[in-house]
């Protein structure tokens, strides 16, 4: 019995090539244009021979530009309020708790340093320490946490020395928020509304019990919404500052810290502060 012939199979149709992506650019790429990444990858001049110093070097410029960052959130976040854009401010608050917890993890490579191992190149940072970033202390102004004397190391750098200076003179990012309340009638009282806005924020009982008041409203109102999101930020604020000061401990122990600060005291003093503050003991009352 003659069996009838079987077509011959077609081949599967070849998987369609991708397509080649533009290679061919006269002088810089577009993305370079836009990242600048040749000028990111070449300021890495370490002074040291020890290889650790490289992943210290690269850490705290990362952690700069995350300042760079929460300062422009902060900034937006600060202007909306002024502009009662409450729903703007929000948005801008948690991007910024974001961008905070990608801060906070950039302790992660400097967390479990030996004294050995941070002694190999300390030496090399000198005089140089965190306190005298001046995009760190726009960050804590921004927080209410002013002081005239934290301008004085930036007397050499005009530019920065400038942008401290208008930013100790100007709101922080919680009298924005009180101002607000207080156009939408709740009892912020006179002193706290037109205090010196370059000195620190000291917690007042008045303003305490306004939160309170609102933390007993509508866990959706708006303002108890602003709130809650000041206390994200609020929240990793102090675990940044423990962070910090959990890792030099590790590294150094108690021994003074470079720049001449007290190296682990102050950073203790500094993990013991709540920032936004009545926003935590009116919790109390709730």
């Amino acid at each position: 019995m003659s069996q009838q012939a079987q077509p011959t199979p077609r081949p599967a149709a070849a998987a369609a090539e991708p397509e080649t992506p533009h290679l061919d650019f006269e002088g810089t790429t577009p993305y370079e244009d836009y990242v600048r990444a040749d000028v990111l990858t070449h300021l890495q001049h370490t002074l040291s021979d020890d290889p650790g110093e490289m992943v210290f070097l690269v850490t705290t410029q990362v952690m700069e530009l995350w300042f760079t960052v929460i300062v422009h959130e902060w900034e937006t976040a600060a202007r909306a309020l002024r502009a009662d854009d409450v729903p703007v401010a929000t948005a801008a608050l948690k991007r910024s708790v974001r961008e905070l917890e990608a801060l906070n993890a950039s302790w992660k490579p400097l967390g479990q340093l030996t004294p050995a191992q941070f002694n190999s190149y300390r030496g090399a940072l000198g005089e140089g320490s965190g306190f005298q970033s001046a995009m760190y202390r726009r960050l804590e102004f921004l927080l209410g946490e002013k002081s005239a004397s934290m301008l004085v190391p930036h007397r050499g750098a005009p530019r920065a020395h400038a942008e401290l200076e208008k930013a100790l003179h100007e709101p922080s990012l919680y009298d924005e928020v009180l101002r607000l309340l207080a156009r939408r009638g709740h009892a912020i009282p006179d002193a706290v509304l037109h205090r010196d806005v370059s000195l620190r924020y000291e917690p007042r009982e008045e303003v305490e019990a306004v939160w309170t008041a609102l933390y007993r409203g509508d866990a959706d109102a708006e303002a108890a919404r602003l709130g809650e999101a000041l206390t994200d930020v609020a929240e990793l604020v102090w675990r940044w500052r423990n962070d910090h000061l959990v890792a030099t401990r590790r590294a150094m122990g108690a021994k003074a810290g470079t720049g001449g600060s007290a190296g682990v005291a102050w950073l203790e003093k500094r993990a013991q502060k709540n920032v936004f503050p009545e926003l935590w003991t009116a919790r109390s009352h709730v």
